[in-house]
């Protein structure tokens, strides 16, 4: 049929000319500008109380069924009412609630406690079930999101169709948005931002609202996943990552061999991949013939967690297997940083620095608003209570006027020229029930007037001193770490290298010997049964001494804060005649450059303990000296702000004694120090040091020849010490006859 001719200005087909002949780019500014804005604004990129639209309205409507402190639910009757704030589908919803549960383990510390089948985040086929069966509630946590926000902490807007009012932030008492993992597309610009560790967290906020200056990576060294891994860490990278906002580094799995069973067992992979991509590239490889050690690999994930088990070949060396997997499927993978956050409805990309100083901001506000919002009601409360005041020296009066009143509406003006009061104060009156208006009612109520008047000067004083706010925030960070701080669950591996394989090495026992000037020894066992006493240079002798095994590794920790690592295969045999290697020179030292303590790692656990001159000391893990190569040097290996008096391997707990300069001792047990994962850590203040002076050793408290151990004896750090009385000195009393 022919189309039918249309006249100028008349329609064609329902469209004008102007329409017609609209441009594009007015079309792209017209239509789709808005579109952009609101997937920016309104759903894919988080804001500064680490939330997105979804997550907040239905981390909300839970909160007003009173599932913070109820029971349980069914998942389908929450998603029904999520959707009076959000209108995008049952399905959509659902998603959210299930990325935000426990059973899903997608992050560090999830907001719903939930029952039932979540799927698991690192599992692609592992579905979750429909919302019918499973059942929610919020997570404790969820108590530091809400607090106060019935005080007036946040603003609070209309829904979709203003049925309602929803709050535009949640008043999270902590950095959510740090804490938690978080990505989004938007148009145009994306967000992935990578958990931190919540007790880390906490720790560094404290630490920067007291110190805008302060080292964050002294606190929270780098990101932390709910499942696990292995970060591959760099410190440079990392502080660009926390100065730019943007950024990669790397993550590893965990793993370990079953050598009877000849299996590898992989029980942690990195966050963003999945069991499925593990297998499926293990498989493809062998199928292609490029991974001839692996015989079968298998998914044995169950209810006791992630496990992935790879059978290998007899003769297949397991270390450097899994450094061929890591370079060519997703066991390791690169996790890229995007800071980007909404603030005050405009995206910015931000730095670790920058988005906790905006977070400080944001909530010193909430705290003021809470404060203004308390003082409000004590102010109307106290006014109420004045009005109650006046009536007290004339009760009778009072009950005469309300008798007399011929109407009602005259009441409350009566009782305001009676007694010269406000309306309000005037209705309040008007409502006491007539049993009431006694005088020992009154005198109850107005027993509060002094208190109120009291609290509420305190509050006036807490808003007038931004330092008072402050300390409040940092209460509630340090009661949040308290409650909810957990440790690391991703690992840190320092200095890491590609792995070189190795020749045969031959294992049998040595025993090590170190002397003072730097000479270093290696006996068997049988040449030092048959040799006779140690030859040293004049002026020298024995510094250290123990056992271990040809194949084991060694780190030697000098005077220029460096650690040099070798394996003890590296060194010759000899005999204790012989002086031995000169470390210096074997290990290519700097010029005075000397050794000042030498340990056998072993399996690098355990800790390392720093005495400084200045009386702190530190405790390190001993897994931050681990490396996958026999690198020579670390540099960094311990703390720059004071001479290193003294070191010891710490393998369990114990107690140890220090010894100043001027003759004072004190007893202090290393439970009372917390590991530190940065190797560079200062430490803490243990022994208080008098000017002048400083410590000159550390020993084992019962091998330090102190008898009077209780005298000496601290409960907590720091302490001063006491000057040692001539018996804890180990000197020998003469005796006269």
């Amino acid at each position: 049929m022919a189309r039918k001719k249309s006249s100028p200005g008349k329609t064609v087909e329902g469209l004008t000319a102007e329409m017609i002949l609209k441009p594009i780019t007015r079309t792209i500014e017209e239509n789709f500008m808005p579109y952009a804005m609101s997937v920016i604004v309104s759903r894919a990129i988080p804001e500064i109380d680490g939330f997105k639209p979804s997550h907040r309205k239905l981390l909300y409507t839970m909160y007003k069924m009173g599932l913070l402190t109820g029971a349980r639910t069914k998942s389908a009757n929450v998603v029904g009412q999520t959707m009076r704030l959000n209108p995008h589908g049952e399905g959509a919803i659902y998603e959210t609630m299930v990325r935000l549960a426990r059973g899903s383990e997608s992050l560090l510390h999830p907001f719903v406690d939930s029952k039932g089948n979540f799927g698991k985040v690192y599992s692609r086929d592992m579905a979750y079930a429909a919302s019918r069966y499973t059942e929610v509630r919020l997570d404790a946590i969820c108590g530091e999101i809400f607090r106060d926000i019935d005080r007036d902490t946040v603003d609070f807007s209309d829904n979709y169709d203003n049925t309602t009012q929803e709050p535009t932030l949640l008043p999270t008492t902590f950095p959510n948005i740090l804490v938690s993992a978080n990505q989004g597309i938007a148009v145009g610009m994306a967000s992935q931002i990578c958990g931190f560790n919540l007790a880390e967290v906490c720790r560094t906020t404290v630490a920067l609202l007291n110190n805008p200056d302060c080292d964050l990576l002294e606190t929270m060294p780098a990101p932390d996943f709910s499942t696990g891994g292995e970060l591959l860490y760099s410190r440079d990278d990392m502080a660009s990552i926390y100065e730019t906002g943007r950024g990669s580094f790397k993550v590893r799995s965990r793993w370990r061999h079953d050598k009877a069973a000849g299996v590898i067992e992989v029980y942690e992979i990195p966050y963003t991949t999945t069991i499925e991509a593990i297998v499926d590239g293990v498989t493809k490889l062998v199928k292609d013939g490029k991974l001839k050690e692996v015989s079968d690999i298998r998914d044995e994930t169950d209810l006791n967690g992630l496990k992935i088990a790879i059978d290998i070949k007899r003769g297949v060396e397991p270390e450097k297997l899994m450094q061929r997997l890591f370079r060519m499927t997703s066991l390791q993978e690169s996790f890229s940083c995007n800071f980007n956050v909404l603030v005050a409805g405009s995206p910015r990309v931000m730095g670790v620095r920058e988005l906790l100083t905006e977070w400080q901001a944001w909530r010193l506000e909430c705290v003021r608003r809470r404060l203004h919002f308390d003082a409000g009601k004590l102010r109307e409360k106290l006014h109420l209570l004045l009005g109650l005041q006046k009536i007290l020296l004339d009760i009778d009066k009072a009950i005469k006027i309300i008798r007399e009143t011929e109407e009602e509406a005259e009441v409350v003006p009566n009782l305001m020229i009676g007694f010269r009061i406000d309306k309000i104060q005037a209705e309040y009156i008007a409502d006491i029930r007539l049993r009431n208006i006694n005088k020992e009612f009154i005198l109850k109520r107005l027993a509060e007037v002094d208190s109120l008047k009291a609290e509420l000067e305190e509050l006036e004083k807490t808003l007038a001193d931004r330092s008072r706010i402050t300390a409040l925030i940092i209460r509630d960070l340090e009661a949040v770490e308290k409650k909810y701080g957990a440790p690391r669950r991703t690992t840190l591996i320092y200095d890491h290298q590609e792995y070189q394989p190795e020749e045969h090495i031959e294992d049998y026992p040595v025993n090590c010997f170190v002397s003072r000037e730097g000479y270093f020894k290696k006996i068997t066992p049988a040449s030092l049964r048959m040799s006779g006493e140690h030859r040293f240079k004049d002026g020298d002798a024995l510094f250290q001494a123990f056992d271990g095994t040809n194949k084991e590794e060694i780190l030697f920790f000098t005077n220029r804060r460096q650690c040099y690592k070798v394996r003890l295969h590296e060194f010759e045999d000899t005999k204790a005649s012989a002086l031995g290697d000169y470390l210096p020179s074997k290990l290519g030292m700097e010029d005075g450059e000397n050794v000042v303590f030498t340990c056998l790692p072993g399996d690098f656990s355990g800790n390392l303990l720093f005495c400084f001159e200045s009386g702190k000391v530190a405790r390190v893990e001993l897994a931050g000296y681990a490396t996958v190569t026999n690198r020579r040097k670390l540099t960094g290996a311990y703390g720059d702000k004071s001479p290193l008096a003294a070191a010891m391997h710490l393998a369990g707990e114990l107690e140890l004694a220090l010894f100043s300069s001027d003759g004072r001792a004190l007893l202090f047990h290393t439970s009372q120090l917390a590991p530190k994962t940065t190797r560079s850590t200062q430490g803490v203040a243990v022994m208080a040091v008098k000017p002048r002076h400083k410590i000159v050793r550390m020993e084992l408290a019962g091998a330090c020849g102190i008898v009077n151990a209780s005298r000496y004896r601290v409960r907590s750090l720091p302490g001063a010490g006491l000057p040692l009385k001539p018996e804890d000195r180990g000197e020998e009393q003469l005796e006269i006859e």
